[in-house]
């Protein structure tokens, strides 16, 4: 049966348009499609992500996430991740009941062999740097796993009644990432969970740049109550800015990216090239054209550096989903 079926609907946006995408896109592909896809585009290894599992964090029934949860990786690992080393799995955990969220993800890492998870940016009743979700980030710390953070489900974000969908797509993803991206900066998860490493993807760079230029400012002029000295610690004369970017430097932040952004090349500088991940987006609204025009777009780019190009298409992959990665290109 489809798997669209156990999960919620993504968003009402996502229906009844009248789009018109890409020849090519949105094709139903299985193994034998998904590595045709990558030998043409010249992809060697495969972070998977769902599609109708984006909208997780809206199941409502605790028992029902957990069983869903459970069910999404057991047929991710069956179907994917045994059948070749070039794909890497991300787990769907129960975030509604984080102990079980915590189980789930030791045994999608310790028995499936996957990376870590995807976190919903969307529908879960809180922020992903609340402290009900510690639980999970403290099995991921002990694990030194990967937890990506992914949108997908763009209503509520004040785009409801946007009779056009593109501008839907270009603004939900950003907004859906930036949100979760303050929870958990502002909430001081990185510093107390220091061996996890988190993604946020496919939301392109301009969001990254904007918090990196409103957080500053905001938390200069905005002094939070923290008696209990839980939310985020700075260290002497450091900006929000220069704690994100240390945390960077050190290997525990990503940003997926898709090779086209115009500002690519600033961001790269900005951040040393240590945290921008390409990501293809297939099967979604690409095919194998457009993604190759991204990757060139990547190549030719005069303003990025060979070693910023490699950390982009290699080894900032490398870096954020671990040792399945490692895996897949020695067998490749």
């Amino acid at each position: 049966s489809s798997l669209g079926n156990i999960f919620p609907p993504i968003d009402h946006l996502h229906a009844a348009q009248p789009v018109a995408t890409p020849p090519g896109s949105f094709p139903k592909i299985g193994v034998e499609e998904w590595l045709m896809f990558m030998d043409e585009v010249g992809i060697d290894c495969a972070a998977l992500f769902p599609t109708g599992g984006l909208s997780y964090g809206y199941i409502v029934n605790r028992d029902w996430a957990i069983a869903v949860c459970r069910a999404y990786n057991d047929w991710l690992y069956d179907t994917y991740v045994k059948s070749s080393p070039r794909f890497v799995g991300l787990a769907l955990i129960p975030m509604q009941e984080p102990m079980e969220a915590a189980r789930e993800l030791r045994r999608a890492v310790e028995e499936l062999g996957m990376a870590g998870a995807m976190l919903p940016t969307r529908g879960l009743p809180n922020h992903l740097g609340a402290k009900e979700y510690w639980p999970v980030y403290e099995e991921a710390d002990r694990l030194g796993c990967c937890l990506a953070a992914h949108g997908g489900s763009h209503s509520g974000m004040g785009f409801d009644h946007l009779n056009v969908y593109a501008p839907v797509h270009a603004m939900g993803h950003p907004v859906g990432l930036m949100a979760a991206f303050a929870g958990v900066v502002f909430n001081g998860v990185l510093d107390r969970y220091p061996n996890a490493r988190w993604g946020f993807l496919e939301g392109g760079v301009a969001w990254f740049m904007l918090c990196m230029e409103r957080f500053d400012r905001s938390y200069e002029t905005h002094i939070d109550l923290d008696p209990r000295g839980e939310l985020l610690q700075l260290r002497d004369g450091e900006r929000v800015s220069d704690y994100i970017l240390r945390h960077i430097h050190d290997g525990r932040l990503f940003v997926g990216c898709e090779g086209t952004e115009p500002l690519i090349s600033e961001a790269l500088r900005l951040t040393g090239g240590k945290c921008f991940v390409f990501s293809s987006d297939f099967p979604h609204e690409v095919n194998a054209e457009i993604c190759k025009h991204e990757l060139s777009e990547i190549f030719e780019n005069a303003k990025i550096t060979g070693e910023e190009r490699t950390g982009v298409l290699s080894e900032n992959a490398r870096a954020l989903y671990g040792r399945p990665v490692a895996a897949g290109l020695a067998a490749n």
